[in-house]
């Protein structure tokens, strides 16, 4: 045996005996491998239905069921070719692969007594035929039941249109609105206009029913408002004044009254008047007006007049009354006034207050000038001891315009005045 050895061999095992000749392996268990071999599967070792393997021996790997049992791969030869391998990567070489080489047995080791050896590592590559790399080989098949025909017609931008929804998931298509209400039986309106009269009296259910209708918006009530009874002083003169209104009926339509006057303590009346008028809601904080008036003057200058005018809460809680005026002997006249409430605490309230008298004509019997006749304005303060009744104390400046300043001049009088007054408020 050493006489046919290569010198490089006679080298490597020079001075190991060589007389001992390999012995034969033991057969192995059935299921058993060993150690090493492609087949072995040692994490198998100590499981459940695994074989026991002498030492040096592993359980040999069990087969796994083939994922594409039960697939139809018939259709495989008809798919479609594969893209080319990207352009710049060189696989022209891959057909050079040769398996790896087994190491040389290091000098010096005598491996004649190993039995059997260890099989060399299987090449990963082995078995790859690498000569079509220039040409890749078709894509397979998709499995059946997986339609993907439409794929081809998408176009950029990801048009989701040919995928259909689950007929479970609701979308804004399924959803047609506002549910249909179906019209009701025939036998709901078979009955009595009001259900209530086939278990009471129909009668006694029609009184309720009135009173109800009366309650929420049919009610009459009246109210009484004394807006100013007052007394006043000025230059050594004592006056007093009122102005009084009120009115009757409901929410749209009433009948006011309203009554003003002035006069001396020691000269009487001078000049008083009361209205009568039809009032009708035409906005919910504005009142139409129409009616007639009567003046009363004690030198006989008595005069009756057609009304028209319109009262109510502006915004901002002005309060305002605008009339015009047209009596029996074709004289026009017109008068405005507002006022309004500034609240300083819950007793305390201000009222500034204005009136303006205006006339088409002169008229010298009622000491009246065109255009703008006078101007009043004022401030009363008062405190309410309750809400219908509050005493008040306050300051008014009056002031007459063109001819109406001369004809008061020429009377004897002033034609501006300023006047402290002291009175009361009420309503009920």
């Amino acid at each position: 045996m050493l006489a046919s050895a290569t010198p490089a061999l006679a080298q490597s095992h020079a001075g190991h005996a060589s007389t001992a000749q390999p012995t034969q392996a033991a057969p192995l268990p059935p299921g058993c491998v060993r150690r090493g071999a492609p087949t072995a599967d040692a994490a198998r070792v100590g499981t459940a239905g695994a074989p026991v393997c002498p030492t040096g021996a592993v359980p040999e790997r069990v087969a796994s069921p083939d994922p594409h049992a039960g697939h139809d791969m018939s259709t495989m030869g008809q798919s479609q070719p594969a893209p080319a391998m990207p352009a710049g990567h060189d696989m022209s070489t891959m057909r050079q692969i040769q398996p790896a080489p087994t190491p040389a047995t290091p000098a010096g080791h005598d491996m004649s007594t190993m039995g059997q050896t260890q099989p060399t590592p299987t090449d990963p590559h082995a078995g790859h035929d690498m000569s079509t790399m220039g040409q890749a080989q078709p894509a397979p098949a998709m499995p059946a039941g997986h339609d993907m025909s439409t794929m081809g017609q998408m176009p950029p931008g990801h048009d989701m249109s040919g995928m259909a929804m689950p007929p479970d998931v609701p979308t804004s298509a399924n959803n047609p609105g506002r549910p249909p209400e179906t019209p009701p039986p025939p036998g709901a309106t078979s009955g009595p206009a009001h259900a209530a009269d086939r278990l009471f009296d129909p009668a006694e259910m029609a009184a309720s029913r009135e009173q109800l209708r009366v309650e929420n918006g049919a009610i009459r009530a009246s109210s009484v408002i004394i807006d100013q009874l007052e007394a006043s002083f000025s230059d050594g003169e004592e006056a007093y004044g009122f102005d009084v209104q009120g009115w009757t009926g409901g929410d749209i339509n009433r009948f006011w009254w309203k009554s003003e006057g002035e006069g001396e303590f020691d000269g009487g009346l001078e000049e008083a008047e009361l209205q009568a008028l039809y009032s009708r809601a035409i906005r919910p904080f504005f009142d139409f007006q129409a009616g007639v008036r009567q003046t009363y003057r004690p030198d006989g200058g008595d005069r009756t007049d057609l009304v028209v005018g319109i009262q109510g809460l502006a915004p901002y809680w002005f309060e305002v009354d605008a009339a015009a005026f047209l009596s029996t002997k074709g004289e026009l006249t017109a008068r405005a006034e507002a006022e309004y409430d500034q609240r300083i605490t819950q007793k305390w309230i201000l009222q500034p207050r204005a009136e303006v008298l205006l006339s088409a004509e002169d008229i010298p019997e009622l000491s009246v000038g065109s255009g703008l006749s006078s101007l009043q304005v004022g401030a009363r303060l008062r405190y309410e001891i309750r809400k219908e009744f509050a005493p008040y104390v306050g300051v008014e400046w009056t002031k007459s315009f063109g001819n109406t300043a001369d004809f008061l001049e020429a009377e004897g009088r002033s034609s501006e005045d300023t006047r402290l007054v002291v009175g009361i408020r009420a309503w009920f």
